[in-house]
């Protein structure tokens, strides 16, 4: 299992490009250490893979601000200490936004650690057998999942699959959406062709199912429904299968499992992540943590939805709360917290991985492309088993009458998708890519007094062209004049 990516620092030069402290054990000291010679060695391009994923890791824990904000899952509190964060929960999208800033050079520096692999994979003499192939794919599969984030958030974006130095970056312009997601789909199949099977690479390495997943997750953004279907029948030959304990996904002694297709790994105190302590109350709680930084609230849009017998309510969030330095007999008020991640640590440093593909992902992927094929018993089929599982049992089953009309279907497969992935970063994505964004944003419901049970209701404005957040006004101004277009208006 690698539950930490380390990276030595690259004497080259990039786009923003930084390195992390940590260093890959057993390499010649940096001092001596150039251009040209830290490729030579299998261990050195190894090295560089891994501080390919640690860019991802890192940007992966706050991902939840761009991704989850402007949802209906949450609201902001008053403790909000992230810049940015209340213009994404008001849907004030602006290209000064620094979380826009900071994605797209976290993402974009991942890109060029991919691509210095990729540039000279070929120039080590001692790789071991399949090795070569191995790291290959791994480049492919974290460049395409990068892009993918890319094109979803933004459309087209600067298309870069070699090393330029930074006055050649400021002359390249946006692609097209398209030509990204064919990069995106070149890529992938590259990564399935070279990676090897799960229990043939560590844990929290791309494997081969890792990118057909994708790929077929790929596909149903794009509308190509046979394509999706092709690579999507592939996964339950690979040997996932859904937990039977929706919770024990958020546990860090069973956080690997045979539902986790890829996730980000995570080591409590030497390279924990913030996202445990991201939501829990200022105050703390007992057994948790501490303190937490409370940058939202579960919105009652969300909370409403849970049946009482859902299992995944009570891995999702918390209804009822008390400081720790409260007296012992002080009762409990109604102060609602996420709490999927909330798992014992000290603060900001969790050694809880993220998930980035889980099968039940996969399953209701499926569901989507198979009632889209005209094959509306097959998807019931898949759509219940999430369900099912988060029931434990058939009796809240959907039916064939749940699902008679393509309307009806998509409410209760994004129902479903809404209540099995609250701050997994698919929410908003799943509004945007179903046109209902427009829709489900203009009217929410942020809190709920459980006294009067009046919500508080709030009255939004999501513009057709939100469908895209702006390209950052910093990067715009490090191109040169004319190079990088503004998306429609912003």
């Amino acid at each position: 299992m690698i539950k930490r990516y380390k990276y030595v620092a690259l004497l080259l030069l990039s786009m923003s490009f930084t390195a992390c402290d940590n260093s890959v054990l057993d390499l010649k000291p940096e001092s001596i250490l150039t251009e040209a010679n830290f490729y030579d060695k299998a261990n050195y391009i190894n090295g560089a893979v891994l501080g390919v994923y640690n860019r991802y890791q890192t940007r992966k824990q706050r991902d939840w601000t761009i991704m989850e904000m402007p949802s209906d899952n949450v609201h902001r509190t008053g403790y909000f200490l992230i810049g940015g964060l209340d213009e994404m929960n008001t849907l004030a999208f602006a290209s000064q936004n620094p979380l826009f800033s900071s994605f797209w050079i976290e993402t974009y520096n991942g890109i060029f650690r991919a691509n210095a692999v990729l540039a000279n994979i070929d120039r080590p003499t001692d790789y071991a057998a399949g090795q070569k192939e191995q790291l290959t794919g791994e480049a492919k599969f974290m460049r395409a999942l990068f892009y993918f984030d890319l094109v979803r958030m933004f459309g087209g974006v600067p298309k870069i699959t070699s090393i330029l130095n930074v006055v050649e970056s400021k002359t390249v312009g946006r692609s097209s959406q398209e030509e990204i997601y064919a990069l995106v789909v070149e890529d992938l199949k590259a990564a399935i062709d070279l990676l090897p099977a799960k229990g043939k690479i560590a844990s929290g390495r791309a494997n081969k199912a890792a990118a057909v997943a994708l790929l077929g997750k790929v596909y149903v953004y794009q509308k190509d429904w046979n394509n999706a279907k092709t690579y999507l029948d592939m996964m339950p030959s690979f040997g996932y299968e859904l937990q039977s304990d929706y919770a024990s996904l958020w546990k860090e002694a069973t956080e690997d499992n045979n539902e986790i297709v890829f996730a980000m790994k995570y080591t409590a105190g030497t390279n924990g992540s913030t996202i445990s302590t991201d939501f829990l109350p200022y105050s703390g709680v007992a057994g948790i943590s501490a303190n937490g930084t409370e940058n939202v609230f579960p919105s009652w849009s969300m909370m409403k939805l849970f049946l009482p017998e859902d299992s995944r309510k009570k891995s999702t969030f918390t209804e009822y709360w008390k400081s720790p330095k409260s007296p012992e007999d002080a009762p409990e008020t109604w102060y609602p917290y996420i709490s999927k991640y909330a798992v014992p640590h000290t603060p900001n440093t969790s050694g809880l991985d993220i998930p980035v593909i889980r099968y039940a992902d996969v399953l209701l992927l499926r569901a989507e492309v198979l009632y889209a094929l005209n094959k509306p018993e097959e998807a019931l089929a898949e759509l219940n088993k999430v369900r099912s599982r988060a029931f434990k049992g058939n009796a809240f089953n959907y039916s064939m009458a749940d699902i008679a009309t393509s309307t009806t279907f998509m409410d209760k497969l994004l129902l479903e998708r809404q209540l099995e992935f609250v701050m997994e970063n698919e929410r908003w994505f799943d509004l945007v890519r179903t046109d209902r964004y427009m829709s489900v944003l203009t009217n929410v419901e942020w809190g709920y007094n459980p006294v009067t049970k009046e919500p508080h209701k709030m009255t939004l404005a999501p513009k057709a062209f939100h469908k895209h957040f702006p390209i950052p006004n910093n990067q715009i101004e490090l191109s040169k004049p004319g190079v990088l277009a503004q998306n429609e208006g912003y």
